[in-house]
């Protein structure tokens, strides 16, 4: 699977561990920064890149890290199409992708540490959506984004 990868400053040691583990696994990594090299830009630049090559379908899925999770993914999610999640946990991984779609998950480095963060990872790309009912619900956000795009 292809991943894109971003993090700002706070977030960099954090994905520097996540591309190990995930070429580990097989995965071909995007990393499209933070390098640590010169100064971090604000973690909106980051997640606007990840979430473009989702939305380009130039990656198959997305991996957002700053110091909560909760800024990146916010700014993620403000690409039309494009639904990420703040994960602390495998099991909300897991089901966001399963009930929710999501292309994204974002955590937090002063929330998670390394260990967890693989197993975040893992359990969010090791699911997929069920449809279903959810493929109602799916819509139901769908239709949300829409209208708000016709504003």
């Amino acid at each position: 699977m292809k991943i894109a990868i971003g993090s700002d400053s706070s977030g960099h040691g954090l994905k520097d561990a996540v591309i190990a583990h995930l070429q580990e696994s097989g995965h071909e990594v995007i990393d499209v920064g933070w390098d640590g090299a010169g100064e971090a830009e604000y973690s909106a630049h980051y997640a606007k890149q990840v979430a473009h090559l989702i939305r380009d379908e130039a990656a198959d899925r997305g991996v957002l890290i700053c110091g909560t999770g909760i800024g990146i993914s916010i700014s993620a999610n403000k690409v039309r199409g494009i639904r990420a999640a703040v994960c602390s946990e495998p099991f909300t991984a897991k089901h966001t992708r399963e009930h929710n779609g999501s292309q994204i998950i974002a955590f937090g480095a002063f929330v998670v540490a390394p260990e967890m963060a693989f197993a975040i990872t893992d359990a969010f790309l090791g699911a997929e959506f069920k449809g279903g009912i959810y493929q109602e619900r799916f819509e139901i956000i769908a239709g949300i984004e829409a209208e708000e795009a016709r504003v």
